[in-house]
């Protein structure tokens, strides 16, 4: 047996830790699949992600066990993937293992012909048949006997999988959504939300940003104050609870309980990408200073453990330490002691629910769970503001000690649509924060995509040690669209909005489904997989139709390009039957009839950089959430013109900062009395 396998010669670092396993991995490729035919022989395929736990402890009690391996060789092609480099295929078949199972998540386990039609699916197995699930061996042994001695059986099954995959190809509907669709969504939401503790559904639960950053627009949009109650609610509890790093900052993949307490440890760029647009938007609103603290201190985790030296940004943080979950973030009681002098430790024990008995399988996980700053301050004799800086000096200490414990694992992979979606929220915070610095930060992992992860004109998926591969999906192009548009309007530089225009343009030619509307998953120039996905429904991220409906929106205000706004409309007919049976499944796409079915203005600011009236006014602007204000912004209308061709004729009111402000498709006439227009702006 070698001691290495065909996935040594890969970059992605999920594949790379199968590379030395006996079992005789393949990457996704023709050569598999060739074998496979010529041997007349099933595929085994394993999709997963290096910092996924239970994918983990499959490989360590299956792939890494020489009895499972043989049986593998033996009768089985293996083929690994890793999920990330390759959402089309785990789309696919994702959806095949919930249509099946009823239920799906990683690592995925697909059983399926040469032709790559599955005859079997499930989720982990583990070696032997336990916990009310088959064993992997027992699984293996019958499917291949299965698989060669009645074909007859596994023609009925992938025919029938054929079908259902046929069946969930989206039809355009005669009918196109309209306002009563978020009116349901919200009520579903509200239906569907925890009233004492915050987010939606039981345990395990996952921060879900995008319902929260719909309720926040269906405040706005329509002064629900419910909306906001949840929202709030939800963003305070994780920020107390244990899914919060009280240490080092940032937020783990999901809660395993309802209170939000123990978190699964991993951390991922994509959540910290969502929530901190989520806290951002809310201290917008609000004004609340918790939410920006929370906002700033993601920023503060994402910029010392997830941003590469020329300000990529890395895809996640391994839940595990040593082979332990958790071992890396968690405390004993002792050991508080022992890093903080005494006083220190009991007011940060007493504070941080840091208990002897511990609160997590005999350790403790920080948290801030029932706890008021303003009784722990008083029952200490200091003042909140006393006691906060006691805690961030113990804090620091303890963040110093943990350092020199064994990180766990980095996945430094640099997706481009996972680091566009940090680049849209970084530029939303340093737009509404006024500070530069968050926006410099999205400048240069934006110059980072634009650098390593095109070939040509053609967005790519993923850059790692110096190779950059696989043609990028829908998702890419949405998030990197998304992108454009915030830093657009985080520093009115007129080439993101051209640069917008232009991939828009890109991701319809490639994307574009021309009888029935939306985007498919895979580009035209893109591998040909058993069924042509398109998806709408938001999972652990928003969807990339979802978003790309929400940014075509946006960007045809902007422009004035009407185009940008048919597509939108298009797919409220393509996605009609689909989210009209799940409204809160697509709660991203909602964002785009937000946009429609309110509402918009067009709101050009013209006047010169320095000018103080225009900055005072467009920074009044940029620290309130108006999701109802398109706004331009330039010194003369030179700068805007190609990317904006309506402001051509626009032009400044005696040399003085001068606003046009459009509405309904109507302009109301130009104005420099700056108060009157600002009111008028923000006025719904």
């Amino acid at each position: 047996m070698p001691t290495s396998n065909r996935l040594s010669h890969e970059k992605s670092p999920y594949l790379l830790q199968h590379a030395d396993n006996p079992v005789d991995w393949y990457p996704w490729g023709e050569e598999a699949f060739q074998k496979a035919k010529k041997e007349n022989k099933p595929i085994f395929l394993s999709i997963g992600y290096s910092t996924c736990h239970w994918c983990h402890v499959m490989a360590h009690e299956s792939f890494e066990n020489e009895e499972v391996a043989s049986l593998l060789n033996e009768k089985y092609v293996s083929i690994k993937v890793d999920r990330e480099e390759r959402p089309d295929v785990d789309s696919v078949y994702m959806k095949v293992c919930q249509m099946m199972t009823g239920h799906g998540g990683w690592p995925l386990t697909i059983f399926m012909t040469p032709d790559q039609v599955p005859f079997y699916a499930g989720t982990y197995f583990p070696k032997e048949s336990k916990y009310g699930r088959p064993g992997i061996m027992d699984a293996l042994r019958q499917l291949h006997e299965r698989y060669s001695k009645d074909p007859d059986h596994i023609e009925e099954v992938t025919t029938s999988v054929k079908d259902a995959l046929k069946r969930t190809m989206t039809e355009k509907s005669q009918k196109r959504l309209s306002k009563d669709i978020i009116d349901k969504a919200y009520q579903q939401l509200v239906k569907n939300s925890d009233f004492a503790y915050g987010g939606f559904g039981e345990a395990p639960k996952f921060p879900m940003p995008q319902n929260l950053l719909f309720l926040l627009r269906h405040y706005h949009f329509t002064g629900e104050t419910a909306a906001l109650k949840i929202a709030e609610s939800t963003l305070q509890s994780m920020a107390q609870g244990g899914i919060y790093d009280h240490i080092g900052f940032g937020f783990a993949r999901y809660s395993t309980d309802e209170k939000w307490l123990v978190p699964h440890f991993e951390k991922m760029l994509y959540d910290n990408a969502l929530l901190l647009a989520a806290y951002t938007e809310c201290w917008q609103i609000t004004g609340n200073p918790s939410y920006k603290k929370i906002a700033e201190e993601i920023i503060t985790f994402i910029q010392r453990e997830m941003t590469g030296e020329e300000g990529a940004l890395y895809s996640a943080i391994d839940a595990d330490s040593e082979g332990v979950e958790g071992k890396y973030y968690v405390w004993s009681f002792e050991e508080i002691y022992e890093v903080l002098d005494e006083d220190l430790a009991t007011l940060y024990a007493r504070t941080y629910n840091i208990r002897p008995q511990g609160n997590f399988e005999g350790k403790n996980i920080p948290n801030l769970i029932g706890r008021d700053f303003r009784e722990q301050a008083s029952a200490s004799g200091l003042s909140v503001d006393e006691l906060q800086q006691q805690l961030d000096r113990a804090r620091k200490q303890l963040l110093e000690a943990r350092e020199k414990r064994v990180y766990p694992h980095v996945d430094d992979k640099v997706l481009s649509g996972w680091n566009s979606m940090m680049i849209a929220a970084l530029a939303k915070a340093g737009k509404a924060f006024g500070n530069r610095e968050y926006t410099k930060m999205a400048e240069k992992a934006l110059t980072f995509v634009e650098e390593k992860l095109f070939e040509g004109k053609r967005l790519m998926a993923r850059h790692r040690d110096g190779e950059t591969k696989y043609k990028a999906y829908i998702d890419d192009y949405a998030f990197l669209l998304w992108g454009y548009i915030e830093m657009y309007e985080a520093t009115f530089s007129a080439d993101y909005l051209n640069k917008a225009g232009k991939l828009a343009a890109q991701m319809i030619e490639l994307f574009w489904d021309e009888d029935n509307g939306g985007f498919y998953f895979s580009g035209k120039d893109g591998e040909r997989l058993i069924t042509e996905d398109k998806e709408i429904y938001d999972g652990a991220i928003p969807s990339g139709n979802s978003v790309a409906a929400v940014m075509l929106t946006r960007l045809g205000h902007l422009t004035g390009e009407t185009d940008f706004l048919d597509k939108a409309d298009i797919m409220s007919s393509t996605f009609y039957e689909d989210i009209s049976r799940m409204p809160p499944a697509s709660p991203y796409f909602l964002q785009s009839l937000q946009l429609t079915e309110n509402p918009v203005k067009e709101v050009v600011i013209l006047g010169k950089e320095d000018d103080k009236d225009r900055t005072e006014l467009v920074e009044r602007l940029q620290e309130r959430f108006l999701p109802h204000v398109l706004l331009l912004a330039a010194e003369d209308t030179d700068q805007l013109a190609k990317a904006a061709p309506f402001t051509a004729d626009y032009k400044t009111i005696d040399g003085q900062t001068t606003v046009y402000i459009c509405e309904n498709f109507s302009c109301q006439q130009p104005t420099t009395d700056l108060e009157q227009a600002l009111e008028q702006i923000i006025k719904q």
